[in-house]
């Protein structure tokens, strides 16, 4: 199957795309795209892959599923459109960057700058009905999300990988902790982010695993 993302990426995961369920997921998205508002555009579903090509992965953030209101998903986990108000969890990631590392809270909540910059913000599940969180769920997205971690895990070397909530916890259970830095705390939804999230530092903390073993860090 020719799946449209960025090369370093097909090679890994070449195999993955001409197993069963891959092509069963592949025609149940392209009937969702036919049938109902799905986000994000078809363009965008690899996006992750395509802005972030696998030798550049320095920082893994896994999210959920996409927002699934109006111009907000374009395939990246937390991000959201230029121009487009920010969703609490996002707020609230910034808030935690400027405490940490005093950077000021941005203007867009358009994530790409970090994206070109190495950080691989990967949703379990990379579509959703428009309005319907979680719609795209069990159909097959977990099941190749999981293999993209694994490939990462045992292919590239010195990453840092950011879990926030139990979700993206039980993600990153295929991780070798040899050779990677897990940073984990609890979802940065203003439901939990008081128990944990607030004082993190996971962005420094990400930054200096990196400047130790010899990358550049993160322009947060």
């Amino acid at each position: 199957m020719n799946v449209k993302i960025d090369e370093s990426w097909k090679v890994l995961l070449q195999e993955e795309f001409e197993k069963p369920y891959f092509q069963q997921l592949t025609y149940f998205v392209k009937q969702e795209y036919k049938t109902h508002v799905v986000y994000p555009e078809g363009k965008n579903i690899f996006n992750a892959f395509n802005l972030c090509p696998f030798s550049n992965v320095k920082v893994v953030i896994i999210g959920q599923d996409p927002y699934h209101e109006p111009n907000q998903a374009h395939g990246l986990c937390f991000s959201v459109q230029d121009g487009v108000q920010f969703p609490p969890s996002l707020q609230n990631i910034f808030k935690e960057i400027s405490t940490d590392i005093g950077t000021p809270v941005p203007e867009s909540g358009n994530l790409e700058r970090w994206a070109k910059q190495g950080v691989f913000l990967l949703n379990s599940i990379l579509t959703v009905r428009a309005h319907e969180a979680a719609s795209h769920a069990g159909k097959g997205w977990e099941t190749f999300t999981d293999k993209v971690i694994d490939v990462i895990s045992k292919n590239a070397d010195h990453v840092v990988f950011l879990l926030w909530g139990s979700y993206a916890k039980n993600k990153g259970k295929v991780i070798d902790t040899s050779k990677h830095l897990i940073l984990s705390t609890v979802h940065p939804s203003p439901l939990s982010v008081y128990r944990g999230f607030w004082g993190c530092k996971h962005f420094s903390k990400a930054n200096e695993w990196l400047a130790q073993h010899g990358k550049t860090p993160i322009n947060w």
